[in-house]
């Protein structure tokens, strides 16, 4: 199942750097020596049981406006998400905002349906202090410009995990069976009594969904996870290593990470310590199958025994 996703904004708003983070293996630091992006770059990127058909569209003022002539129904025709990024920083914020506008404008004409977003991005370089407020006046505006259709905004940055969360957003809306896979994974995570169960994609490290059966006070985990773990398996490739599981345990708690499909891993989180790695294995193991066949994608596996 292929979904064409249009990334867009003005020439250095960091679309490449984010779309290399998050679906090429980039860190941070590393998306300095990324050059500016020329017309249209295609890429496909296989996500679950969807093929995501990429296009980043170059920002400058030349390209931008043959998007919009020449290109535009070649362009903004069958899109199912627009991903819209403004550098928070921009000096330009009138001229951005008039490219945005044409933009929803040629999506109402082709493609009224689509899922828009638009990521203020580069929050980092705002001051601490004044972020929220920042963010908050922005929203309210691009909120306003984007009727009648509807965009859902996020704050975004390179340098935390603020990119992970809006990147799983965006991505778990595209996902045609999350009902029954939550569903499902709601049952797994009673069965085993676990405190709380995740699924990642297995390139990405996205969280793609999740069960929790007991409150847990850091609302921002899941991003902070994705990171670390994203982080930790490249540092394993660079020394020719491969990443397939990870254990953490204390008197507390454990945390236990493991391949799980073909397209995910999964964390079980649990704070009876007594249950051994051996037993959690094994319930991952005997879950694998049934959430192979959820996966697919005209699934309507219901809830059965694990």
């Amino acid at each position: 199942m292929k979904k064409k996703v249009l990334l867009m904004g003005k020439s250095g708003s960091g679309k490449t750097s984010m779309r290399s983070i998050i679906f090429a293996n980039y860190i941070a630091r590393d998306t300095r020596r990324l050059g500016a992006t020329i017309d249209v770059e295609h890429s496909h990127v296989r996500f679950l049981n969807l093929v995501l058909n990429l296009w980043d569209c170059g920002g400058q003022e030349a390209f931008m406006e043959n998007y919009f002539v020449s290109q535009r129904e070649n362009i903004f025709r069958n899109v199912e998400v627009l991903i819209y990024v403004f550098d928070v920083e921009s000096r330009e914020l009138e001229k951005d905002l008039h490219y945005y506008q044409s933009c929803l404008e040629a999506m109402l004409q082709h493609s009224p349906n689509a899922k828009i977003f638009c990521l203020v991005h580069k929050m980092d370089l705002v001051q601490e202090d004044v972020r929220d407020s920042v963010f908050n006046d922005r929203r309210v505006e691009l909120e306003k410009l984007s009727k009648p259709l509807t965009c859902q905004c996020f704050r975004t940055s390179i340098w935390d995990e603020t990119l992970y969360k809006a990147w799983s957003i965006m991505v778990y809306r595209l996902i045609p069976n999350i009902e029954s896979l939550e569903l499902n994974l709601a049952k797994f995570a009673s069965v085993i009594e676990a405190d709380e169960v995740l699924l990642f994609e297995r390139a990405t490290f996205l969280v793609i969904a999740h069960s929790q059966r007991r409150e847990h006070e850091d609302r921002h985990r899941f991003e902070k996870i994705s990171n670390i773990i994203k982080q930790f398996k490249l540092s394993c490739s660079k020394q020719a290593a491969s990443f397939t599981s990870m254990e953490v345990r204390n008197a507390e708690f454990a945390a236990y990470i493991d391949q799980f499909t073909s397209h995910t891993y999964v964390m079980v989180v649990m704070s009876d310590v007594s249950i051994t790695s051996a037993a959690l294995q094994i319930n991952i193991r005997n879950a694998r199958e049934h959430f192979e066949r959820i996966e697919l994608p005209d699934s309507q596996s219901g809830l059965s025994k694990f």
